[in-house]
This record gives structure tokens, sequence and C-alpha cells, in this order.
């Protein structure tokens, strides 16, 4: 079995809101190094029965598809197993 670990995130060049809530607040609390937040989704998905390649590129399609905006979202996937 295969695990596929996606990260989806906003895009560089579109505004984070909630990020830069969480850094005004790391800051806030004296975390003076902080200089940028960006927050994002993190999804498991297991595959079944797929060889690698296949595991991989089934779950980046499921990324592209289904768990991100390809608009505004970028993504990363990683699969072990």
């Amino acid at each position: 079995m295969a695990r596929a670990r996606v990260y989806v995130t906003l895009k560089k060049s579109v505004f984070d809101p909630q990020g830069k809530t969480i850094h005004d607040a790391l800051l806030s609390l004296g975390y003076s190094g902080v200089t940028d937040v960006r927050q994002g989704k993190f999804f498991e998905v297991e595959l079944d029965g797929l060889p690698a390649e296949k595991a991989r590129a089934t779950a980046e399609e499921i990324a592209r598809k289904v768990l991100s905006n390809p608009v505004i979202e970028s993504f990363r996937v990683e699969v072990e197993g």
C-alpha cells in the first residue's frame, strides 16, 4: 500500500489573511524573528494496489482535481511505500 501526503498552499501571489493573522499574533507574543506565515492544508491518501509511479500520478491527479483550487493554490505530493 502506498501513502501519499499532499500539501496544498496558496500561491505566493495570493494574499493569505489567515497567515497574516497568525504572523501578527506571533509577533505580539514576542516571536520577533518570524518574518512570514503561510497557512495551508495537509491530506494523507492511502492508495492500495498501485505501483509507486502510478500511485504518484493518481495522488497528483486527485490533488489537482479535488484537493486544490489551481487558480489560487499550488500543491506538493510525497509518496511512500
